[in-house]
């Protein structure tokens, strides 16, 4: 696949011809932090990237043949793609795949991953950069986005579509998860009124600059605090009905800290897997959210290098 460094527009090629392209994005477990910041500075998130993926693969058919996707409900990427052919010096009809272990509606960036691994597949098909500032460019007219289209943790202007810093990597940890059933609409959810006071945006910045140097020093403590006070912060705006319990078994195994979909319906427990007691920490915190909630999910995060 070829990939700029930077820019929006797509640079001219050859003529075009019918290939197959494939792109890919990670998930995240619901994010680290989420809330709204004092002044114009407005609504942001920091991501906590999994190793859980969408694929898209794009197959190209001549100019004036309709564009179709399937699964067929993923509209919002069919609709990424008529903005790419609309925009390419190679327009063409053609079929979208996509296929992904990321469920929708819980707070796992299952959309945006969909939407930024369509963006890459479609690059690929078409041979032309697709950076994150030219996807971001199209995403910013179909939904808010997570920041799925970096690597390592990043604060996020989510409804935006705009990068606001790259914090940097952290050693891969696991989170012990469960869900509490349902789904969340993430265009629906973003249409609703924060009801954070100024103090609250205030807090949320003093909470961002923890975070900052938290994955700056790699001090895991650090970030599980800091999220299980961004989960409690969100509960005025999307509350959980287990948190506190599950709070609770975060204390009772020694684990990092709880993280949350702020926008969906998924809640987990951080753990270091350096911890030579870790092994017993997983079995510890899988059977007591079990117990919790039922089903359990395990996710490592995605370290990117360290």
């Amino acid at each position: 696949m070829r990939q700029a460094v930077d820019g929006v527009a797509a640079s001219p090629g050859p003529p075009y011809r019918a290939v197959t392209g494939v792109g890919t994005a990670f998930g995240t477990f619901g994010e680290l932090l989420q809330g709204v910041l004092p002044g114009d500075d407005g609504d942001f998130l920091v991501t906590l990237p999994i190793a859980c993926w969408a694929r898209a693969t794009f197959r190209p058919a001549p100019h004036g043949a309709a564009l179709e996707v399937r699964p067929a409900h993923k509209t919002k990427a069919l609709r990424l793609t008529r903005l790419v052919m609309e925009s390419s010096r190679r327009p063409a009809g053609g079929l979208l795949t996509l296929e992904s272990r990321l469920p929708e509606g819980k707070g796992l960036a299952s959309s945006s991953a969909d939407l930024v691994a369509t963006a890459r597949a479609l690059g690929d098909a078409l041979g032309e950069p697709m950076p994150p500032r030219r996807i971001e460019s199209y995403l910013a007219g179909i939904e808010p986005t997570d920041g799925v289209l970096y690597p390592g943790i990043v604060a996020y202007h989510h409804r935006r579509v705009a990068l606001r810093a790259l914090l940097g990597p952290l050693p891969s940890m696991t989170v012990v998860g469960c869900d509490e059933g349902g789904a969340v609409d993430t265009v629906e959810f973003n249409r609703v009124p924060k009801p954070f006071s100024a103090a609250d945006r205030r807090a949320y910045a003093v909470l961002l600059e923890r975070m900052t140097v938290a994955v700056a020093r790699t001090d895991l403590a650090e970030v599980g605090a800091v999220a299980t006070r961004s989960a409690l912060m969100n509960q005025v705006l999307r509350p959980k009905r287990t948190l506190d319990a599950m709070i609770a078994v975060c204390r009772e195994v020694g684990g990092l800290g709880v993280v949350v979909g702020h926008s969906g319906t998924s809640l987990g427990v951080l753990l270091d897997r350096r911890e030579p007691s870790y092994p017993r920490r997983l079995l510890d915190t899988a059977s007591a959210c079990s117990q919790l909630l039922g089903e359990v999910m395990v996710h490592r995060t995605l370290g990117f290098g360290r």
